[in-house]
């Protein structure tokens, strides 16, 4: 059981390092001054379900499940 927690461990410190990495790279929400306007409709701002934005998100999402899942297992006493 030492080496299963020892490698979880590992993985968390892991998916750690990479959801603070991608969390660091992805943009803000905030639209600007061009929101008030409308000039904030650009091509990126229509397609955001394609762009590597959402693909940064969608990663994001994923680590963040992975992070919480193997915080619980961890915690739990085996």
């Amino acid at each position: 059981m030492a080496v299963l927690r020892t490698v979880l461990t590992v993985a968390l410190i892991i998916v750690s390092i990479a959801l603070v990495i991608m969390v660091l790279m992805q943009e803000g929400k905030d639209a600007g001054l061009g929101a008030i306007s409308g000039a904030y409709e650009t091509f990126w701002s229509k397609n955001k379900g394609r762009s590597k934005e959402a693909a940064m998100v969608r990663i994001t999402e994923i680590l963040a499940v992975a992070f919480f899942v193997l915080t619980i297992v961890l915690n739990i006493n085996f």
